[in-house]
């Protein structure tokens, strides 16, 4: 197509792969300090509504433009005649590992293969070194390890001590961090021994909802299988250590994405709302990028009326964030208490017991050190909100994706929305938790943004 043949979303930042327009992208690096060219490429969009998603974990800018365009695709018709929509897609640093399916949606030959086993297959490789770039040296040895699997204690402890160090955390807590999880601090030899129980039950798990078991060798399991996993002997532990890897990246990706919502993206807004009075926003996050667009709120002023929507799909963050009191430590509240508040419009949160990651995952990674109940004994304080929806807000609805869909969300506040119906399919170890590409849930947005015809 020549440049006089572009429409007027192509110049506004369609690239290739997207079917809606106009399209553009908001860049933020991992301190939220945004790409100021994308973000004029944003005000000058010409639109009533627009649709700002952030993706959770993912591998590289392909992939979340592709997830873009599969989730944004039936919107057109959708939304009523009066909404003239802009889509926005967020970009920001995280990661994916290549043995995390994401139903109908990887290329043939974009996974990892079976064969890997407990090691790092080149395209985790090269993610991990873009992740933490400029320890090159740390990632090659932990690579070693996972490729030899020895049976020695000490190869574990020098495994966990990298993997710690990789995070960004210390074997002890200090003042300025009291907190560091359980997985970071307590014995490293019995934190892979329940990683590798945890993916034991990741792969039964994703048996049953529509998604094969792994088998054993497989990715995360260990060649050995989980039989030595559950045993004791220590070869059999590398897969629950590459897992330890994994929550790594978690740990580093939850702490960034709460960064680059508050620092960034919810001072972007501020700022495209000034510029743009009339523009009505709709937030949209995955996974992490959930909590992108949830802290994104502690940037917009009391009183504010841009944000109608925010919608959480598999949100990877606490079930307690926007409760105003801890029902296990009522002098508290959760880290964004009350902000619902300052959507003029609903905070939906869509979620699924088939999603392995934040049932099963999630409160392994939450855990706080130090707790008496050790890192297999986790209790509710540790659910994710994109497993069991929002908890500890009085009033706050729970619905079945049907009865959404059919009779609507509540106009403001917190509502809850059961979405195992759609959000099934996916196998180890993350189970559904990336099957979000539904029009079902476009449309829960359209209704939480009264968009619809």
């Amino acid at each position: 197509m020549t440049a006089a043949g572009l429409t007027a979303g192509s110049r506004l930042g369609v690239t290739a792969g997207i079917g809606v327009g106009p399209y553009a992208e908001l860049t933020f690096d991992s301190e939220g300090d945004v790409d100021r060219a994308t973000q004029g490429t944003v005000a000058r969009m010409e639109a009533t509504d627009v649709l700002v998603f952030a993706h959770g974990w993912n591998s590289d800018r392909s992939t979340a433009t592709r997830l873009y365009d599969r989730f944004f695709a039936p919107f057109p018709g959708l939304v009523g005649s009066g909404v003239r929509l802009g889509y926005v897609g967020v970009v920001w640093p995280s990661m994916r590992f290549s043995d995390e399916p994401i139903p109908d949606f990887d290329a043939p030959g974009a996974l990892a293969e079976p064969g890997f086993g407990t090691a790092l297959d080149p395209v985790t490789r090269r993610a991990l070194a873009e992740f933490w770039p400029g320890r090159q040296a740390e990632l090659d040895r932990v690579a070693e390890l996972l490729e030899e699997r020895p049976e020695s204690t000490a190869a574990f402890i020098e495994f966990g001590a990298l993997v710690r160090e990789l995070a960004g955390v210390d074997a002890v807590p200090t003042a300025a961090a009291p907190a560091v999880p359980a997985l970071f601090t307590d014995d490293v030899l019995e934190v892979c021994r329940a990683l590798s129980l945890a993916l034991v039950s990741a792969g039964a798990a994703a048996g049953g909802a529509e998604g094969p078991a792994p088998a054993a060798g497989g990715p995360g399991l260990g060649a050995d299988g989980p039989a030595f996993a559950v045993g004791g002997a220590l070869r059999g532990l590398w897969g629950g250590a590459k897992e330890l890897l994994r929550q790594a990246t978690y740990y580093k990706m939850k702490k960034r994405a709460g960064v680059v919502g508050e620092r960034g993206l919810g001072p972007v807004l501020a700022q495209l709302a000034g510029e743009r009075p009339a523009l009505r926003f709709h937030l949209i996050g995955h996974s992490f990028g959930a909590r992108v667009v949830s802290f994104a709120l502690r940037a917009v002023p009391d009183g504010a009326r841009y944000v109608k929507s925010v919608t959480l799909l598999q949100g990877a963050f606490s079930h307690y964030a926007f409760a105003d009191r801890l029902p296990h430590d009522r002098s508290n509240g959760g880290a964004l208490r009350g902000l619902q508040r300052r959507v003029d419009g609903p905070v939906v949160a869509c979620h699924s017991p088939h999603d392995s990651a934040l049932g099963l995952f999630y409160p392994l990674a939450s855990r706080m050190a130090g707790d008496s109940a050790g890192v297999l004994g986790f209790d509710e304080r540790w659910g994710a909100i994109g497993h069991d929806g929002v908890q500890a807000v009085p009033g706050a609805p729970r619905l079945s994706l049907d009865t959404a869909l059919r009779e609507g969300v509540p106009a403001a506040g917190c509502v809850s929305v059961d979405a195992g119906s759609v959000v099934r399919r996916g196998g180890a170890p993350s189970g559904a938790h990336s099957d979000i590409c539904h029009e079902e849930l476009a449309r829960v947005v359209v209704a939480a943004g009264r968009m619809g015809r």
